[in-house]
């Protein structure tokens, strides 16, 4: 199917541009969210009479993003979320917290703006980006914690979930020493207990 782009769309091309793409991305994707047109002849010709104004508004809200991007770039927003001693979620932080997370901070973001490459399942600090415009981006950090106290410590560069396995190694080494030192004592009491036998036995003979 061939459509006409209204905007630039990434690995496919730029605004005005006729373009071939498979029936289901057309009807699902691009035609309702009103990024491309039917590439018929009437279409074609009617784009071509706004094109003028269509640039025009296109580059306006281009430097609305661009803007907005400024402030954006670099942002970092916490977001907690439960997880286990070995820093896995219980779920995972999705588009939608991303938004909230830069919306409840000032940031006016949708969650269809929000880049996610892969789900985010861990603790940690997490890069994303977010696209404002079809040529802006902003890249933006989430600090996933179960707590704003482990997201502080995340901040200075603390790795909770291997903090939490060291914890555990030692405490684990602590109690191993305990039952070598109260194994230790029994053994002197042992060898207390025979030494005073046999001396007693001597003493009999």
């Amino acid at each position: 199917m061939q459509v006409i782009l209204l905007e630039r769309v990434a690995k496919l091309g730029q605004m005005g541009d006729v373009v071939t793409v498979k029936d289901g991305y057309a009807r699902n994707f691009l035609l309702p969210q009103k990024k491309a047109l039917w590439a018929s002849e009437a279409n074609i010709a009617a784009f071509q009479a706004d094109k003028a104004q269509l640039e025009a508004r296109n580059l306006e809200s281009k430097k609305e993003a661009e803007a907005l991007a400024d402030r954006l770039n670099g942002q970092k927003f916490v977001v907690i979320r439960q997880a286990s001693d070995g820093g896995s979620l219980y779920g995972s932080v999705t588009t939608r917290d991303a938004a909230d997370a830069a919306t409840e901070a000032g940031f006016s973001i949708d969650r269809k703006q929000v880049v996610l490459t892969a789900p985010i399942k861990e603790l940690g600090l997490h890069t994303v980006i977010v696209q404002l415009h079809p040529e802006v981006d902003a890249e933006i950090e989430l600090n996933v914690a179960r707590s704003t106290e482990e997201a502080e410590l995340q901040a200075q560069g603390i790795n909770i979930a291997e903090q939490a396995a060291e914890e555990e190694a030692a405490a684990d080494l602590e109690i191993a020493e305990l039952f070598d030192e109260i194994g230790a004592a029994e053994l002197d009491e042992m060898d207390s207990g025979a030494a005073a036998a046999s001396k007693a036995a001597e003493d009999e003979e």
